[in-house]
């Protein structure tokens, strides 16, 4: 089959080649309406830019990569589809990697993994230093995604991410809400990422502020963010004297909280009449569980199109722009693992 040409977008859009062109490389005096009808019919018929060809035209290739720590977690491959979504509707090509979470890996990725085609990385890291990705971030498009591990007003790259304190904060109002008084954390991190210090850190405020007292008893270590660890997590805290047991659970990620339910119908208590439980993510796993599990929901469609458009921007740049955080929107959606009863799913 014969690859799609900017000649058969801009007969599909009813605008002249020149139009499709400014539109696929994002170039300024196009007007709204068409460039949404030019987005459409690249869309529509699959079009991807040559890149070899396009680099020599333009000096960019187009191409660009998501490196996340693992692929196989829901919520990545939900953030890839909506990258890679966001990435067409400008012309652009993804290339998706998985870090595992390796330091080296992550700076390798975050340097443009040696493509030189490649016109710049959105990065979501977990362990390599801040102080590495400025170094990156001064010579190489980077956008970086999650949580901060700088503090302050330090920003060493482009930086998207939700408010993970307000957002485990909220998780656990919503719980101590319900007149659950004996709440666990699932999710502290043996290795101290900073995904975990946040969630931690937004947990303990709520539990002060609605005069409840933190048990580290009731925050056993993890040392992934996965079903397994959920489940075995959630079994010590199940083996826990009566008085401390706890009657309602926040979880770090959606896939802890469905471990942790695993263990919860092990061992015959109900949810949420024994235990209550809250995940973060939104994945669609989370959607069509039984029960319903209950989660926050960052936005990963506005996640995706902040870090595209502020990769893109920074690829077009002809000199050095500040660097940016954003913030992306989260809510809680409380479904049947918190407030019980059944409830018809609306996917």
């Amino acid at each position: 089959m014969a690859a799609v040409t900017l000649k058969d977008v801009a007969q599909r859009a009813g605008v002249s080649i020149k139009t499709v062109s400014n539109v696929v490389r994002d170039a300024p005096r196009v007007s709204e309406a068409t460039r949404e009808r030019v987005t459409r019919a690249v869309r529509e018929l699959g079009y991807r830019p040559n890149p070899s060809a396009r680099r020599l035209r333009t000096g960019h290739s187009g191409l660009i990569a998501l490196a996340v720590p693992e692929l196989t977690m829901p919520y990545f491959a939900e953030l890839a589809h909506h990258v890679r979504a966001e990435a067409a509707a400008l012309g652009l090509t993804v290339l998706i990697e998985e870090t595992l979470g390796d330091a080296t890996e992550e700076l390798r990725l975050a340097t443009g993994i040696g493509a030189s085609l490649l016109d710049g990385v959105i990065l979501s890291p977990l362990r390599v230093a801040p102080d590495e990705l400025a170094s990156v971030a001064s010579a190489f498009p980077l956008v970086l995604l999650g949580e901060r591990g700088y503090g302050g007003d330090h920003v060493v790259a482009d930086h998207v991410l939700i408010d993970n304190v307000a957002a485990a904060r909220d998780a656990t109002a919503h719980l101590a809400g319900l007149g659950r008084t004996r709440i666990a954390a699932v999710g502290v991190d043996h290795k101290g990422s900073e995904t975990s210090r946040q969630r931690l850190q937004g947990f303990q405020l709520a539990l002060h502020e609605q005069g409840l007292t933190y048990d580290p008893r009731l925050a056993p270590r993890v040392t992934e963010f996965d079903r397994r660890n959920g489940l075995l997590a959630m079994r010590a805290l199940i083996s826990l004297p009566a008085d401390v047991r706890p009657d309602a659970v926040f979880c770090f990620s959606d896939m802890l909280a469905l471990g942790a339910r695993r263990a919860l119908y092990e061992a015959g208590l109900s949810i949420p009449e024994d235990v209550a439980v809250v995940g973060v993510d939104g994945s669609q796993e989370a959607l069509y569980s039984t029960p319903s599990l209950t989660s926050v929901i960052p936005d990963k469609a506005a996640i995706a199109s902040l870090a595209v458009k502020c990769l893109a921007t920074r690829i077009r740049a002809k000199e050095p722009l500040p660097f940016e955080v954003h913030l992306a929107p989260y809510w809680l959606d409380a479904r049947e693992s918190t407030v019980g009863g059944r409830h018809r799913l609306s996917p």
